[in-house]
């Protein structure tokens, strides 16, 4: 699609400016949608009549703030909207819900195990047997993460029926567990070709990783989670703070 741009030549703002600022109305007004192909530079330099530079000054803003995706061999596209996880214990499901966007889930294993990882992050002996869940999150048909979470096994009896309906938290929930507190680790790694299939990535796309142990008041253990999140569907929010210093600040 070829978006209306006017440009004022006789402005003190920078053409590459005025063209971002107009290109970004266009995706918010919905005029560009998650996922539309986006015009490349070289035409768009010839419509607008002004230098490639310019256009890939314009669009590398873009880019840089998570609204465009370049991809070797599709092109630029532009974004879905990315879901923010903010310094808060909630669910992905309750991060969509709080966007206007419709959760689904694909349960694709449930079944108990033992895994030495696992056990160790939730405080539990290597050879406990946990349920083990797999599942393929996805926002408004978008797929967004694939999660996969170890439970102690007071919660083996779990059904893929309970967690096609409704997020893991709020089933745990159900059956008297509140999680209060977690532990978080978060990276980026590459995706394996399984990871890649599920989340419809294309070759060289990252990944966006997160690890949690989460625990109930009394410091129980209720879930350990090792997720993958595509690197243009989710983003980590976080506030962080100067720490206390003893006597006051310096």
């Amino acid at each position: 699609m070829q978006i209306p741009v006017v440009l004022d030549r006789s402005s003190t703002v920078p053409l590459y400016q005025q063209l971002a600022e107009q290109l970004v109305a266009a995706i918010e007004d919905g005029l560009l949608k998650p996922g539309d192909p986006f015009e490349n530079e070289v035409d768009m330099a010839r419509r607008l009549d002004v230098s490639r530079p310019t256009v890939r000054q314009a669009i590398a803003d873009l880019v840089r703030h998570g609204l465009l995706v370049r991809r070797r061999g599709v092109g630029t596209t532009v974004a879905s909207a990315v879901i923010h996880r903010r310094d808060e214990l909630t669910s992905l499901h309750d991060d969509m819900l709080r966007r206007g966007q419709q959760p689904q889930t694909r349960v694709l294993a449930l079944r108990k195990e033992t895994n030495p990882v696992a056990a160790r992050a939730l405080g539990l002996p290597i050879e406990t047997t946990m349920l083990f869940v797999e599942r393929l999150r996805m926002a408004d048909q978008v797929p967004t993460a694939l999660m996969h979470n170890w439970l102690p096994p007071r919660y083996d009896d779990l059904t893929a029926e309970e967690l096609d309906a409704s997020s893991l938290y709020a089933v745990l929930r159900d059956r008297g567990a509140h999680p209060v507190v977690a532990h978080q680790t978060i990276g980026a790694r590459r995706p394996t070709a399984a990871e890649r299939r599920l989340l419809g990535l294309a070759a060289g796309d990252p990944l966006l990783t997160m690890s949690r142990r989460a625990f109930d008041a009394e410091g129980a253990p209720v879930e350990f989670g090792d997720h993958c999140y595509r690197y243009d569907q989710y983003a980590f929010d976080v506030t962080v703070h100067e720490p206390d210093r003893p006597g006051g600040r310096a």
